[in-house]
């Protein structure tokens, strides 16, 4: 379940999940000078597009990773869904949990992001119970080992009360497993972003830069079990995550002018048509003649696990040609095409805990069927039809207990008139 680029960019991408994009802002307060929120009722259905186009992209990726990946964005450039999830996971967080501090403290604030990391490690055992029961089935039922090893699994079998141990700690993971124990930790760091952000927003983001910088002099790691590092460097991806809060509060109107400029935009051309020459060259090896030794020696390996500077580069140039191209308000956010993956984007977690359980099931029909390219696309589209059927049935179940309650307290209200005229 690797690729060639894995050899180069790192180990493939799990999903990232936040809360729900944001609604509403605060009445102006002398705390609100550090922060800019959204106008009351917005709700920014660009940031469910994008994350629930990562999280189709990465099910691609994980369930066809040697034919449909040439359908997604990391074989064509250093960076891929990973980094898209992470920010928008930072720029929605802080949003929501923007408001909430300002709104109601942040006390109050912590406690709400204390729950969201409950609900997230919740998911995150679920699905580890999941994906094992699923790989000793088929390890079992079939005489498969092949799987276990593949998935990790392996280490599970030779000592499980260990290793469950391990897995509720977070340092046992088996395959594409890795980013929620990452998002897990960004959150419990989130309320002393949100405060520092608060008193200087950008001295938080020099804060971040300098640990950042500090992960790579210093080797800076969590490690893993049985052996290992943890896949996604929490000291180095927190960059990404603190760059988005600080882009929700306030950073991106200040950046506007820069964003909007075509000098950037031409630069952000500019590196990505640089970044897909390079990347052909490793699937192309007649290619590699034309990449200068110096060059290479330079730039490899780019590295994924401590987020390399030209991966986070080349978000940011995917950023802005996406800011310009899908602007504020653009009428394609409308479109019945894109709804299911605007209700991906705003179910996020469960989305992704399904997608990381139904590629492995897509997986092991794609190799024990040796299947062509036209199987890979069916399984594809499949997984993808199930993700958005289960995103629209969850929308639905929640659009519905709210109109139930909200009849409920109407209901409740008018027997409370009628009680008190009698």
């Amino acid at each position: 379940m690797t690729s060639i680029s894995d050899r180069v960019a790192g180990p493939p991408v799990a999903g990232a999940t936040d809360a729900t994009a944001p609604h509403a802002a605060p009445a102006p307060t002398v705390l609100t000078r550090a922060v800019s929120l959204p106008a009351a009722g917005v709700r920014e259905l660009r940031l469910d597009l994008f994350r629930g186009l990562a999280l189709w992209l990465i099910f691609i990726d994980h369930v066809s990773p040697d034919v449909l990946t040439w359908f997604t964005i990391r074989s064509y450039g250093f960076s891929d869904a990973a980094e898209i999830f992470i920010f928008i996971s930072g720029y929605t967080a802080a949003f929501v949990y923007g408001r909430a501090m300002l709104e109601s403290g942040m006390v109050i604030a912590t406690a709400r992001i204390l729950r969201r990391v409950w609900q997230i490690y919740s998911m995150h055992v679920l699905l580890f119970a999941v994906l094992v029961a699923e790989v000793s089935y088929v390890v079992i039922s079939f005489d498969k080992p092949f799987y276990a090893e593949e998935t990790g699994i392996t280490d599970f079998f030779k000592q499980p009360g260990v290793a469950m141990v391990q897995a509720l700690l977070l340092r046992y993971r088996p395959l594409n497993m890795d980013v929620l124990p990452l998002y897990i930790v960004l959150m419990l760091f989130l309320p002393l972003v949100l405060w520092l952000i608060r008193w200087r927003a950008d001295f938080t983001l020099a804060i971040s830069v300098a640990l950042y910088a500090l992960s790579w002099r210093y080797d800076l790691h969590l490690t893993a079990y049985p052996n290992g590092f943890w896949s996604f460097n929490p000291f180095a991806w927190q960059l990404l995550f603190v760059f988005g809060a600080w882009c929700a509060l306030g950073g991106a109107k200040r950046m506007s002018r820069f964003l909007s400029s075509p000098v950037t935009l031409w630069i952000s051309f500019a590196y990505l048509l640089a970044t897909f020459c390079v990347t052909m060259t490793w699937y192309f090896p007649q290619l590699n003649h034309l990449m200068p030794q110096r060059l290479e020696q330079w730039m490899y390996p780019i590295d994924k696990t401590d987020l390399d500077v030209l991966r986070f580069a080349h978000f940011l140039a995917l950023a802005v040609v996406a800011l310009r191209f899908v602007p504020a308000g653009w009428p394609g956010l409308k479109s019945p095409w894109l709804w299911p993956m605007i209700l991906c984007g705003q179910r996020s977690l469960e989305i992704f805990s399904l997608g990381v359980a139904l590629a492995f099931a897509g997986y092991f029909v794609l190799t024990e069927l040796s299947a062509g390219l036209a199987l890979h696309f069916l399984v594809g589209i499949c997984g993808i039809l199930m993700m958005s059927a289960m995103a629209w049935l969850l929308s639905w179940s929640k659009h519905y207990v709210d109109k139930s309650s909200s009849r409920t307290k109407r209901a409740g209200g008018s027997a409370d008139t009628a009680g008190g005229g009698s």
